[in-house]
């Protein structure tokens, strides 16, 4: 009688460890990774969302509508009038953000005369209430080469470029632009679009 007929059987089948088993784990591994990289990378440059306070951006957005920001769309390029973008005054981190719109770039003269905003000695195009309190832009303002001028689209309501304690903005406190908004009920959404 042998031994390998009657009884338990202790000895253990030997597992073959092939190339090709190696490399399905492999592609596992890397597939797992690479999908949590990639969701690490799109919540941090276009996941980033926050809220509207106050009424200063009217009617193109309103208090406390959700917003979210790219920070992905000025790695490559500069802010250009008419972007809505997202800022900390001052870099004050104590603060919310501000949501604001360009209205004038680096090297653009601005200043504000008879409640109509002038950028370069153009007169703004739009629909827009007259602005009651000219602030800082009251004498003619030429920002610098990382300074852009943002504004309410609500012009007198709110702070923005004209208050001496924000003054133009600096391109590198600038978190990104909003690209997309809920609606102010937030059961519907849309790209925000100058």
């Amino acid at each position: 009688m042998s031994r390998h007929s009657k009884g338990l059987n202790f000895n253990r089948r030997r597992v073959k460890v092939s190339s090709e088993n190696i490399l399905e784990v492999f592609r596992y591994v890397f597939g797992i990774v690479a999908a949590i990289g990639l969701a690490a990378f799109l919540i941090y440059n276009l996941g980033m969302k926050t809220s509207v306070i106050g009424s200063s951006m009217e009617t193109s957005l309103y208090n406390g509508q959700t917003i979210f920001i790219s920070r992905l769309s000025y790695l490559f390029k500069k802010p250009k009038a008419g972007d809505v973008v997202v800022f900390l005054p001052n870099g004050n981190h104590n603060t919310h953000y501000y949501v604001k719109r360009v209205v004038a770039v680096p090297g653009d003269k601005v200043v504000i005369r008879g409640g109509e905003l002038y950028v370069n000695d153009e007169p703004e195009m739009g629909e827009y209430d007259k602005i009651a309190d000219a602030g800082i832009a009251d004498t003619p303002l030429t920002l610098g080469s990382d300074e852009y001028f943002v504004l309410g689209d609500n012009r007198n309501n709110g702070e923005d470029s004209r208050s001496g304690n924000i003054g133009p903005v600096k391109k590198n406190l600038i978190e990104g632009r909003a690209w997309f908004k809920l609606s102010k009920n937030e059961s519907a959404f849309g790209f925000i679009m100058k």
